[in-house]
């Protein structure tokens, strides 16, 4: 017997699912009902009631809403009957009194292209080039199925409402409206975030913001979900807002380490016109974020690199590829292995990283090669160390069924912003969440517990929730008895934690570390997120022990919903791990080779500079330390800071033009897609090391195709044994192969490691002031006003900065008093007014919210803006008075 109910859709036999309603049970089948409304992945709604069917069962027919209806065994469900279609027929009639529907139902309609211009059928408002999803929109789709008249009888009333063209990336124009509220609920029931709402305007129910007037100060995270759910015209991308597409190509983002399968727009001319959320995404599960989904246009820009240049007499001139090969032979030819660096792309695949590391091993000799953002080094080394893999030991959205979260120096709303999706969806189902951060960042308004310890103290933090779970008696006896190496050793140190001395050194009260060890230990299900933010390489060890100490305890490794996350950057990181594009032994990481080229100690580099930038927090000095070498070789996709001073520049490939692999945050290693071909002389990372490896004499270089590197790949990198293109073509497989949850087979041990009290006490910093700033979605109990200088939306509030009164005695300020907060380099990071809420001695915060971040970024003016994301890294500061001219309540940039 199937499993599921067995039922009739015209006179066919349908099965659905558990749980399914009538519709997506239909939809299963591809089977066809008309509707609005729904959309997969939320509740259902019922709202439109352009799905109705009518269903017969026990002898009795009803129309109902197929979205909402579950059905019922062996009942019979007609969707085309003459009284079904005339019921539809009247509520999408009743629709179009309040949408223009000359586009809907112009009786040329047939005969016109989706360009072609009217000239005397309908009025201009409602022509179908008027509407920027002309030719893609759901409600004509609705209006077609229903076969509505050509002429409604109900006339159309223009609501004549302003289009909000002045938020950052997305036109809003609820005059296009049907008011199905999927961008209010896909906000609220998937995002959790509401920032959109619905309202009323002379009793005509509109869609609108929850708070304020405008998106910035609403809590908007400008993920754009609410724009690929809407049926209409209603919400668009502002960039490529007219433009028509004439493919979709399943592909990944390549901005961040979730690794967000993504749909891919392209029209006629090859170009990306739009980037939205796959629904079926393993990663991500249908969202995306706003570098994921506004941030992909790089690839389009009228300045990208045709062709290779080569440098001469200081100045760059056009080349061909055979001239910059012979120049950069010359140029990496005849040095020592020391003299030599390979930075690798953060956006490059699998393929680029592996014959890079390949060409710097056995061509270059040297050990020097790093991926440009592998800032997380030590945080990841040792969770290889101590696990196996430097990422997630469980699938993302294992998160959404965690019953308990940790969250440990780690901001992931930003830097890895759809992991915390599933995360946030725990807690909205009573998931409790700890947060362990100096900064107040989105996930602390959504803790159960925020503990803000001396900044460094974080380890000795963890340690002490363990020792509390120990004393209490509330570890998992049966996994510590049984899967756990030295436990005894590990319990025997933890003796040394008392509890005092541990909320004297973190500054966190005894009864606050209690009540967050019983969080953790009381669940079923706990998962820690790892950040290292503001930590040093010593200091991010001794988090991941102790944190993987606390999860051997507690029971939650090789567990569903329970394990570890780093929260890392770089979209390929843990790809380039994989593959050997690492420091080799006594090698140098990117900070040591910056710093190698600062000293003279390194003379000559390849940078593989897609995704780098020297604004980026963690490569602000990059550009100052190539300028230093006597030799260096740019493959990018766009002129930067970063092509500045080569010798040599090759025209880099983009994502959207090549067929590669990636592997993100949960091990999942996925395809990218080619979109189009490149246009001009670009090349792809691994054909571009290639091609200088086989000018300079190496060999084993000679790939025809990404398909062959990958081949290779598989044979040399055990976890990838067993994976090909074919068998990656489903949406990406996570190794390894025969497991999806490291640690899940319960004959594995997990060996955990006695800590030491001082050595995690000496890692707090001491005797500086530290930045900690936070960001927020929204903060509705502070005043906030929109300014509107040239048609667009800015946040104007007055800034507070939070300080202790023992450190603005020392400053010799006073609580009220406009203050700035100062790098010793005389940087200027915040601006306002003191107050004296800070809970640690030597720790400054100042809050800011996302909206001013997202402006910032939307009217950046480069093509590729991603990169430039700032981060809310520490910073040690100096507190002064403010100077009588400065705006208090502005915040510096």
């Amino acid at each position: 017997m199937a499993d599921g109910t067995t039922f009739k859709i015209d006179g066919r036999d349908v099965v659905a699912k558990p749980g399914q309603t009538i519709l997506q049970a239909a939809m299963d089948q591809d089977i066809y009902i008309p509707y609005l409304c729904y959309y997969p992945k939320m509740k259902p709604q019922g709202s439109c009631r352009a799905c109705m069917v009518e269903v017969e069962a026990n002898g009795r027919k009803m129309m109902v809403a197929s979205c909402t209806t579950p059905p019922m065994p062996e009942a019979e469900v007609t969707t085309n009957s003459e009284e079904v279609e005339g019921l539809r027929r009247n509520v999408v009639e009743l629709l179009m009194s309040e949408h223009p529907h000359g586009c809907l139902t112009c009786h040329r309609i047939e005969l016109c292209g989706p360009q072609d211009i009217c000239q005397r059928h309908v009025t201009v408002t409602d022509r179908c080039t008027i509407c920027p999803k002309n030719e893609r929109c759901e409600l004509k789709d609705t209006v077609r199925a229903v076969e509505l008249d050509l002429r409604t009888p109900l006339n159309y009333h223009r609501r004549d409402l302003p289009i909000h063209s002045d938020d950052p990336f997305y036109d809003r124009d609820y005059n296009l409206c049907i008011v199905c509220s999927r961008c209010v609920r896909v906000c609220d029931e998937v995002r959790f975030d509401t920032a959109l709402t619905l309202t009323s305007r002379s009793g005509v129910a509109l869609v609108g913001t929850s708070h304020g007037t405008s998106l910035l100060e609403s809590g908007c995270e400008f993920c754009g979900a609410c724009v690929d759910v809407c049926p209409t015209g209603s919400l668009t991308e502002r960039n490529y807002k007219w433009e028509k597409a004439v493919s979709e190509v399943a592909t990944v983002c390549t901005n961040c380490p979730v690794g967000c399968q993504m749909i891919a727009e392209v029209n006629k001319f090859g170009k990306v016109v739009r980037f939205k959320a796959d629904l079926a995404g393993a990663a991500n599960n249908g969202q995306a974020c706003m570098t994921g989904k506004f941030g992909y246009e790089y690839t389009n820009d009228s300045s990208r690199l045709k062709r290779p240049y080569v440098r001469e007499g200081g100045i760059l001139r056009k080349a061909t590829w055979d001239e910059a090969l012979e120049k950069i032979k010359s140029g990496l030819g005849g040095r020592s292995s020391e003299e030599l660096a390979v930075i690798t792309s953060p956006r490059g695949s699998n393929e680029d990283q592996y014959v890079a590391a390949k060409f710097a091993k056995s061509v270059l000799k040297t050990a020097n090669i790093d991926s440009a953002l592998n800032a997380d080094n030590a945080l990841l080394s040792r969770l290889e160390a101590r696990l196996g893999a430097g990422a997630a030991t469980n699938p993302i959205w294992d998160l959404e069924n965690s019953k308990s979260l940790l969250v440990v120096a780690g901001n992931p709303t930003e830097e890895q912003n759809v992991l915390a999706v599933p995360a946030k969806k725990a807690v909205r189902e009573g998931a409790k969440l700890v947060v362990i951060d100096s900064r107040e960042t989105e996930l602390t308004r959504y803790a159960t517990e925020w503990l803000r310890p001396k900044p460094g103290s974080e380890a000795l933090l963890i340690a002490g929730i363990s020792r509390v779970i120990l004393d209490e008696a509330l570890e998992d006896k049966e996994f510590v008895g049984s899967r756990l190496d030295q436990a005894e050793e590990l319990k025997q140190s933890l003796w040394t934690f008392d509890l005092a001395k541990v909320s004297r050194d973190t500054g966190i009260e005894d009864a606050q570390i209690r009540r967050a060890a019983r969080i953790f230990a009381e669940s079923d299900a706990g998962a820690i997120l790892l950040g290292d933010d503001g930590l040093t390489d010593k200091a991010a060890e001794l988090v991941v022990d102790a944190s993987i100490d606390l999860a051997a305890i507690t029971g939650n490794l090789g567990k569903a919903s329970g394990g570890i996350f780093p929260l890392y950057r770089g979209a390929n990181t843990l790809g380039a791990r994989d593959m050997g594009a690492t420091p080799g032994e006594n090698g140098r990481d990117i900070a040591e080779m910056m710093s190698g080229m600062t000293s003279g100690d390194v003379k000559a580099a390849l940078v593989m500079a897609d995704g780098v930038s020297g604004y980026s927090p963690t490569l602000s000095s990059l550009p100052a330390a190539l300028e230093n070498l006597d030799f260096l070789v740019v493959s990018a996709a766009l002129d930067s800071e970063i092509t500045h001073h080569a010798n040599v520049v090759l025209p880099a490939a983009t994502y959207a033009e090549q067929n590669s692999s990636l592997t993100n945050v949960e091990r999942r290693v996925q395809l990218l897609r080619i979109t189009a071909e490149p246009k001009h002389e670009e090349k792809t990372g691994w054909e571009t090391v290639a091609a200088i490896a086989n000018a300079m004499g190496g060999t084993g270089f000679d790939y025809a195709t990404a398909s062959d590197v990958f081949t290779e790949i598989a044979q040399e990198v055990s976890n990838y044994s067993g994976l090909n293109y074919e068998r990656l073509q489903s949406g990406g497989i996570q190794w390894p192969v025969d497991s999806s949850i490291l640690f899940s087979d319960e004959a594995s041990k997990v060996t955990v490691v006695a800590l030491n009290y001082d050595e995690l006490a000496n890692s707090a910093e001491s005797g500086s002031l530290t930045f900690a700033p936070g960001r927020v979605l929204s903060q509705p109990e502070r005043d906030v006003v929109v300014r509107k200088p040239a048609d667009m939306n800015y946040v104007d509030r007055e800034q507070f900065v939070q300080v202790h009164p023992d450190d603005a005695k020392s400053a010799g300020l006073n609580e009220g008093d406009v203050i700035q907060v100062k790098t010793d380099d005389g940087h200027i990071l915040a601006r306002g007014k003191a107050v004296f809420d800070s809970p640690q001695v030597g720790l400054v915060g100042a809050t800011t919210l996302f909206g001013e971040l997202a402006t910032k970024m939307h009217e950046l003016d480069v093509a590729d803006w991603t990169p430039q994301m700032p981060g809310l890294g520490y910073s040690t500061v100096t507190l002064e008075s403010a100077p009588v001219e400065q705006e208090a309540g502005a915040a510096a940039d």
